[in-house]
């Protein structure tokens, strides 16, 4: 963008063009900006939820899993843990929120059946189960939640960048963009009085020639 412009018709209409251009692109910034503010308080609604929920779990699994110490003994609770099977696998695909890419975790089933989850039935008493039950639990819903952290994240930093483009164009390229485009209409004003001043001298030495 020019600092002195020609001040020319064409220049003007051109001005004129970038600063409609401007303010629509202004406008739907605003309104990226006020969607993406939205998603983000529902989202962290859901997750906030979702912390009350994992915090409970957490508690249960914790108590399930000294109530399980004291009857067993730390040892066969180990030897238990380290024959559980591994972990569910994760599937990872994106979705789009208002042009926010977010990683939207699919996770295998959390919960196992008694003979599913690798330890022997036989050497151990549903104390054991009740701690495995319990924090199958409580890894669903880490799952759930670290997706939901993991988009208000990505919200918040695409909501400050959305925030500075829109008042970058509110008060820095708009209001230049508009002066740029008063100063070639009053430059074109005044070129037409001069050439009207001028016209009317030339008139008058014609007539007094004549």
């Amino acid at each position: 963008m020019a600092e002195n412009p020609n001040p020319t018709r064409m220049e003007l209409l051109k001005a004129k063009s970038r600063v409609r251009l401007a303010r629509k692109g202004h406008k739907l910034l605003k309104q990226k900006r006020d969607a993406l503010i939205m998603e983000f308080f529902k989202i962290l609604s859901k997750a906030q939820d979702l912390r009350q929920e994992l915090n409970a779990k957490m508690k249960k699994a914790y108590t399930a899993l000294a109530v399980a110490q004291a009857y067993h003994g730390m040892q066969e609770i180990e030897a238990a843990a380290l024959a559980v099977k591994r972990a569910p696998g994760v599937k990872v695909e994106v979705r789009n929120i208002m042009g926010v890419k977010i990683p939207s975790l699919e996770v295998a089933q959390t919960k196992k059946k008694l003979l599913e989850r690798g330890y022997s039935i036989i050497g151990t008493s549903a104390k054991i189960d009740e701690v495995a039950e319990a924090f199958e639990e409580a890894l669903d819903t880490i799952f759930k939640l670290s997706q939901t952290e993991n988009a208000i994240r990505r919200l918040i930093l695409e909501i400050e960048k959305t925030k500075r483009r829109v008042n970058a164009l509110e008060y820095v390229l708009i209001p230049r963009l508009e002066n740029q485009a008063k100063l070639i209409s009053f430059r074109l004003e005044e070129m037409e009085r001069d050439s009207f001043v001028m016209l009317k001298s030339i008139k008058r030495k014609l007539q007094k020639a004549q």
